[in-house]
């Protein structure tokens, strides 16, 4: 069980590595542009800070960029590609020479056995937009799992496109093995109103306690302050 960061905004990741749960990170176009940075010099950057597990997408000479990012960064590349012909050719050249590759934009179950087919470390079904499609994206990553379960498929599912707490925990119920989200859905994953609560009370009896053992601290009696005081005069 997983937790990646689906962000390129080093800044936040670094922030959330350092918290000990954070396994790997997964970038794409749209977000590198958001991000306003060189592709490789982010991925140097979390490659450097420790990030074992780094999604980066190709998009053009798919096979020739993932085997020159793989050689780029050894050990914490995963070459991203697309669910389509080209993209999953480039997945299988590329997985039959030890580069891992995560197949993305997956929408059904077929999809998801051709690109196991094809050699995927990783195939990313997308919650949000199955649901905004009126498909139950949780459904999707439920039947991929037992599909590959049947078969003894060694490519793990990894569940994109979550818009909420909700859908991690129900992803990996649903047989995910991996689950990116945006920073903020990771840090909403601490809280609940009644964990506040809580806080709260632990919180009052704590100080509470501590004032009533300040004031039932041990002080002798005056006549003892008295004359010890005595004795030191004299010394």
């Amino acid at each position: 069980m997983k937790i990646f960061l689906d962000t390129a905004d080093v800044t936040s990741i670094l922030e959330r590595f350092e918290t000990g749960l954070i396994d790997g990170v997964t970038t794409n176009p749209s977000l590198i542009r958001k991000s306003g940075r060189d592709p490789e010099d982010v991925y140097r950057e979390l490659a450097m800070a420790g990030i074992p597990d780094i999604s980066m997408e190709v998009v053009e000479d798919m096979i020739g960029e993932g085997q020159r990012l793989s050689g780029e960064f050894p050990h914490v590349s995963t070459i991203k590609v697309p669910c389509t012909p080209e993209g999953l050719k480039a997945c299988k050249v590329l997985s039959d020479n030890g580069v891992r590759v995560n197949v993305t934009l997956i929408f059904n179950a077929a999809q998801a056995i051709l690109s196991a087919k094809a050699g995927a470390t990783y195939v990313s079904p997308f919650i949000g937009r199955l649901d905004d499609n009126s498909v139950a994206g949780l459904e999707v990553i439920r039947s991929i799992s037992e599909v590959f379960r049947v078969q003894n498929v060694k490519t793990q599912i990894l569940a994109a496109s979550i818009r909420d707490v909700y859908k991690v925990s129900r992803a990996f119920w649903n047989g995910a093995h991996v689950v990116t989200m945006p920073p903020k859905i990771f840090d909403g994953m601490y809280k609940h109103i009644l964990t506040d609560k809580g806080l709260e009370i632990f919180d009052a009896d704590y100080q509470a306690t501590v004032s009533r053992v300040n004031k039932s601290a041990y002080q002798p009696p005056s006549s003892i302050r008295a004359r010890v005081g005595s004795d030191l005069d004299s010394f």
